[in-house]
């Protein structure tokens, strides 16, 4: 399995970036696709996330209204970020979490660089 995620780079505050992730090698029956970033010196933080059927959708706080995750294709899932601002400066990680028989299992993509600066 491999995620892929693409889309990251340079913005001003207020403008919008949109991240890209496509999963491969994937073949899986129950799962969430989502986003967690991570700024210099903070933890990891869940961003958003989107099941199978893209009803049931989670968003950190501190995003809702700005940030919309979609399912676009089958494996592939983007994030539109609109009112960027410079706390949402990370590198942003896509995420796969899949319920097997025997539990959970993440798989994760290398991360995209997002930079808000003026």
């Amino acid at each position: 399995v491999q995620l892929q995620a693409s889309g990251g780079g340079l913005v001003q505050p207020g403008g919008s970036l949109r991240l890209s992730c496509a999963a491969s090698g994937f073949d899986f029956e129950d799962y969430r696709f989502g986003w967690f970033r991570q700024a210099a010196g903070k933890e990891r933080e869940g961003v958003a996330s989107i099941n199978i059927g893209g009803d049931s959708i989670n968003y950190a706080d501190s995003v809702k209204g700005r940030f919309t995750i979609s399912r676009v294709e089958a494996l592939v899932w983007t994030l539109q970020m609109n009112s960027l601002e410079p706390e949402d400066a990370a590198v942003y990680f896509c995420y796969a979490n899949v319920n097997l028989f025997s539990g959970t299992k993440d798989y994760w993509g290398q991360g995209t660089l997002v930079t808000v600066s003026s």
